[in-house]
């Protein structure tokens, strides 16, 4: 390999860290992950990765001075300019992280890039979709989202662009958000959010159903149990998901009319129903975006899937120092 045609991306989660090595045309060359350490306030975590990299460097024959830059995508509100991320409380990180700084530290100083590790996901869909243009939405544990305009990712005044989550839901059950707000779409169509809305559902039900039958009994209920008997057309899961796909279908119509994107993309673990889910949001998307929105806006499955933050974060790199070589 030639002077600068190494790149990293790394996705930095609660859990582990993933990495990849790619080369600067976006080939990916190894990926690895580590356990992320939240112990003492998670005062291990970028050194951690710091070790990693050069750990794995060493082994495949690199050097740290064959890096074209390293890209990050982290929970929590990071700054680009400052090379901060603050607010990452699953990391144990209630105080702002230098996280440029301890980089230069381990002799890693090169160009950094980061965002938030839905901005990066949504970087790496648009990457590999050859899209100027799209909306990532993810649905988890929670709803999260990014979206990237002209090949660039929008973070807004206070780097909180994307916060499609919080979008309000018409469905009014009241649920509590974690954000402290009260009924944000990611409390009724994230994976926990589908399960509060079957319990909901079954007080008042009266037809036949496993998924009533399976509450009555006090048994385990998860997103993906309700979307199986959906395909079973058990009457009350079909119930749940319609109304949590109707808010779904509104929230990318209205996303859609603002920025009219050329797809709004659908990934976390939720989209594992597959065309079950996609195929009802498409249904309202229809029904209610603009007309020229929706003859010209797909509304469509992620494609990386746990891949997508490592991608997105390597992709920052590759084209934000292309943008530097075009203009110097």
């Amino acid at each position: 390999m030639n002077e600068k045609d190494i790149v990293i991306g790394i996705d930095l989660g609660g859990t582990t860290t993933k990495f990849g090595m790619y080369t600067s045309e976006g080939t990916c060359l190894e990926t690895w992950t580590i356990p992320t350490d939240t112990n003492e306030a998670g005062k291990q975590i970028v050194p951690n990765m710091c070790k990693s990299i050069l750990s794995t460097l060493v082994d495949k024959n690199y050097t740290s001075k064959q890096l074209l830059g390293i890209g990050i995508g982290a929970p929590g509100v990071v700054s680009q300019e400052e090379g901060t991320v603050k607010n990452a409380f699953n990391l144990g990180w209630a105080k702002t992280q230098d996280i440029r700084k301890t980089f230069q530290q381990y002799d890693l100083d090169v160009p950094l890039y980061l965002t938030n590790d839905a901005n990066c996901a949504a970087y790496g869909e648009a990457s590999v979709s050859h899209a100027s243009n799209i909306v990532f939405i993810t649905l988890g544990t929670g709803v999260g989202g990014g979206v990237v305009i002209n090949n660039s990712i929008l973070t807004g005044t206070a780097n909180s662009a994307g916060e499609i989550g919080h979008l309000h839901s018409s469905l009014n059950y009241g649920f509590t958000c974690t954000c402290g707000n009260e009924n944000c779409l990611e409390t009724v169509a994230s994976a926990t959010g589908i399960v509060n809305v079957a319990y909901v559902e079954s007080k008042t039900f009266m037809e036949d159903s496993k998924l009533q039958k399976a509450i009555e009994n006090d048994e385990e209920i998860t997103a993906k149990l309700v979307f199986d008997l959906v395909k079973e057309n058990d009457k009350l899961a079909c119930k749940g998901v319609d109304v949590i796909t109707y808010d779904l279908g509104v929230a990318c119509a209205n996303i859609a009319n603002i920025v009219n994107p050329e797809s709004v993309i659908i990934g976390g673990g939720v989209s594992q129903a597959g065309n079950i889910l996609l195929h009802k949001i498409v249904s309202v998307f229809e029904k209610v975006a603009f007309p020229l929105v929706r003859q010209s806006t797909d509304i469509k499955l992620a494609t990386l899937g746990n891949d997508a933050g490592i991608t997105g974060a390597a992709q920052m790199v590759i084209q934000g120092e292309a943008k530097y070589d075009e203009n110097f």
